[in-house]
């Protein structure tokens, strides 16, 4: 019972305002105050319709939490935001433009070309009965290099035996393997982090999402497969590639 105390524990005057109410309004149910809390954390005590108590109740003190019952690890602080130095130095990461490009000419790219090829590049040149290495001969009046990574043969095993002569030609001795020492097996990122290291290459390549990704890196050309020749975008006229 709290009739002979003045105050609870948590010092709110909760149990003073019960103790002079009177027994009577303890057997009509009256119970504690409402709290609502307020602005800045403080705690209003709301008057209901019968208005209990009938004398004032005094706000808890400064010192007193709005919930004095409640845990400390509930009303953790707002994180406060430091404001920013307008004098002090600020720092940004810019990427390096590459010394190969001038604007968007690449003075890496000349002959012997090593060409980057896609696993459906293979695939349209089968169906299109064009030989891989003397057709880009034919494209840019040089020596070319096919070159496949790890992740495009894996592709073209994984096609399974409906693909055989495109794994057999993939495995030409005239063609280049690259290793890859990246995570996963997906050849168009493969295609693209290459690129973007080495300016040195040549992508050929049917997928147009693929070419849109490479459009989008200065000074890399473009091989693909149009009338049943192959074609080649975005090359310095310099090397004599031919315009279709």
């Amino acid at each position: 019972s709290v009739s002979g105390t003045s105050a609870c524990e948590c010092g709110c005057g909760w149990a003073r305002a019960r103790a002079q109410a009177g027994p009577r309004s303890r057997a009509r149910g009256a119970g504690r105050p409402r709290v609502l809390l307020g602005r800045g954390g403080r705690a209003s005590w709301s008057r209901s319709l019968r208005r209990w108590p009938p004398f004032p109740v005094p706000s808890p003190p400064l010192g007193v939490p709005a919930f004095p019952c409640s845990n400390e690890k509930d009303r953790a602080k707002a994180p406060v935001k430091k404001k920013e130095d307008p004098s002090a130095i600020k720092e940004r990461e810019v990427p390096q433009h590459p010394s190969c490009l001038f604007f968007q000419y690449n003075t890496q790219l000349g002959p012997p070309y090593h060409i980057l090829v896609d696993t459906n590049f293979i695939n349209f040149s089968i169906k299109a009965k064009l030989d891989l290495v003397q057709s880009m001969m034919d494209c840019l009046y040089a020596k070319c290099i096919p070159c496949i990574t790890d992740c495009v043969m894996g592709e073209i095993e994984k096609l399974g035996q409906k693909y055989r002569v495109a794994l057999r030609i993939a495995k030409d001795p005239r063609f280049e393997r690259l290793p890859c020492m990246h995570k996963g097996t997906y050849a168009d990122d493969c295609l693209v982090q290459r690129v973007t290291q080495h300016k040195c290459y040549i992508v050929a390549t049917v997928d147009k999402e693929l070419k849109r990704r490479i459009r989008k890196i200065p000074g890399v050309p473009i091989m693909y497969i149009s009338r049943h020749r192959y074609n080649i975008e975005r090359m310095p006229d310099d090397y004599g590639a031919p315009r279709f």
